[in-house]
């Protein structure tokens, strides 16, 4: 089981979704989910927070995705809404430091 983020125009999450593992049938399954919908959909790790990987594996994407979430193309990474105006994004956690 694998989980997918929809983009919308913005790459901003609209929608997360469980969906077919990454390898399953040799289908790309992120070109495959965006042709159906046609929008930008990016797999994103369940197990992957602050850039860090919940059971000691490889982090995947930075953070798992949430609605109102920013997908950074140049990062390849999620980054989840910044939380005030003091906050400045921490490119090794993809998460927002606060004063």
């Amino acid at each position: 089981m694998a989980h997918y983020a929809f983009l919308d125009e913005n790459n901003i999450v609209t929608e997360v979704i469980v969906g077919r593992d990454e390898n399953e049938l040799g289908i790309d399954w992120e070109k495959y989910y965006s042709d159906f919908r046609g929008q930008v959909c990016k797999r994103t790790s369940y197990n992957t927070y602050s850039n860090t990987h919940k059971n000691s594996g490889i982090p995947y994407r930075g953070n798992y995705a949430g609605i109102g979430y920013y997908y950074d193309e140049n990062l390849d990474a999620f980054i989840p809404p910044k939380p005030s105006e003091n906050c400045t994004l921490n490119t090794s956690t993809f998460s927002w430091d606060c004063v």
